[in-house]
């Protein structure tokens, strides 16, 4: 063959040789596996949570039913004396506290359902009757049937999880028709108590409410004035690199050193009053405000420095760039860093611990230095109870919790859609 007429030499960079057709299917090899490893991460992390929230939804929305009892109470031969006109004025609780209802209440019990009669029924079945006779003077002349929830046996028994003479006693009072199973909404409204089928959420919610409201004063309006000067105002010296350094190592330190911090300062130092939700809040203001600095930071330094020259060449002063212009264009980032640390901060238990609210409180706290519990700390008061009508509820518990983070998180991700500007 004439040399005029032969091929030209292959480059190994030729996408026509092997062996660069080799590598380009290697390559691709490689990227579907990465895909598909990425894939299955993805997927055992979805499996993980389903499983998670299956399980709770499974046990938790049983804590939000009740097995009620249908007990009739024959008013007009029950050992109790009580003028119906007496439960008209201002001092009712006071007559019905020694009417002994409680009594009548066991009483009635036995003489429907038998000598175990008195343990089918809740030990606050008496606190359902004696609403009743507030409702209604005029039944303590008649013969009623009042609903009251049943016992912690019964409950577990219509929920498939009891004992065999627990079943029994159910099965009786089904084939009575007696039993009924209705919305708890006792667990809603009402607190702590030793009987699984009376307590309820509403006392740890609003300490939690009112420990969130103490940790936001305090650490929103600190933590966002402090990352403004941090970075648009402070030298840059070894003493501001220090407090940099620190607030960034603040933010790794272990929730539970908070908590001794808030001992060792707020109570045995200011002696402020135990298990109460002001001191809560301080506490978790300490742990929240290196997030909100830091977060603060991040978003007041996205912003462009075009925004500054462009106020600056207009006549505003630095205080309103930063405040005219900069903050408001970094709120949504400060925003959702607040919020972020805001939902760490719920479901805190170590540091509250510390500071002694694990107290068992019976009444909802009235003001922020009234003793109060919060929703991680109840929850763990009732996941180390014995008797099993807790487990439902601190899963139902738990998905309070949870519909509280998610409100929170959804508040964040609005108010970062509703002050977001772009440029």
């Amino acid at each position: 063959m004439n040399s005029d007429t032969a091929l030209p030499a292959r480059k190994p960079t030729d996408w026509n040789t092997d062996a660069m057709q080799q590598r380009i299917r290697r390559r691709y090899a490689s990227e579907r596996r990465f895909k598909l490893l990425g894939l299955t991460a993805v997927g055992v992390s979805a499996a993980f949570l389903a499983f998670l929230l299956i399980s709770m939804l499974a046990n938790g929305l049983r804590g939000f039913t009740q097995t009620d009892i249908k007990l009739p109470v024959d008013f007009r031969t029950a050992p109790i004396l009580i003028d119906p006109a007496t439960l008209k004025g201002p001092n009712v609780d006071q007559v019905l506290a020694g009417a002994g209802i409680q009594q009548v209440t066991q009483h009635a019990a036995v003489a429907a359902f038998g000598p175990d009669g008195g343990t089918m029924v809740s030990d606050g079945a008496w606190l359902v009757v004696r609403e009743a006779i507030k409702n209604d003077p005029s039944i303590l002349q008649q013969r009623v049937d009042i609903s009251v929830p049943a016992s912690t046996a019964i409950d577990l028994a219509a929920k498939g999880h009891a004992s065999s003479g627990a079943e029994a006693a159910y099965a009786k009072l089904k084939a009575a028709n007696v039993v009924s199973t209705s919305f708890n909404s006792g667990f809603l409204v009402e607190s702590d108590a030793t009987d699984p089928t009376l307590v309820g959420i509403w006392g740890a919610l609003k300490g939690s409410l009112l420990t969130m409201l103490v940790t936001l004063a305090l650490a929103f309006p600190i933590g966002v004035l402090s990352a403004l000067y941090l970075e648009e105002y402070a030298p840059r010296n070894r003493w501001t690199d220090l407090i940099e350094v620190s607030i960034n190592n603040l933010a790794a330190v272990p929730s539970i050193i908070f908590g001794l911090l808030g001992l060792a300062v707020f109570l045995n130092t200011f002696h402020l009053p135990r298990s109460a939700a002001l001191v809560g809040g301080l506490t978790l203001a300490l742990m929240t405000m290196p997030v909100i600095v830091i977060a603060g930071r991040n978003a007041i330094k996205s912003v462009p420095p075009s925004i500054r020259d462009a106020a600056l060449g207009v006549g505003a002063s630095p205080v309103q760039v930063v405040f005219h212009h900069v903050l408001p264009l970094a709120l949504p980032g400060i925003l959702t860093g607040t919020i972020i640390g805001m939902a760490r901060a719920l479901g805190e238990t170590a540091p509250l611990l510390m500071i002694g609210m694990r107290a068992f409180i019976a009444t909802p706290p009235d003001s922020l230095t009234a003793p109060a519990t919060v929703l991680p700390v109840q929850i763990f008061l009732w996941s180390d109870e014995v008797s099993r009508g807790f487990i439902e509820k601190t899963s139902a518990a738990i998905i309070v919790l949870l519909v509280f983070l998610l409100t929170m998180n959804g508040l964040a991700i609005y108010l970062r859609n509703r002050f977001e500007q772009r440029w």
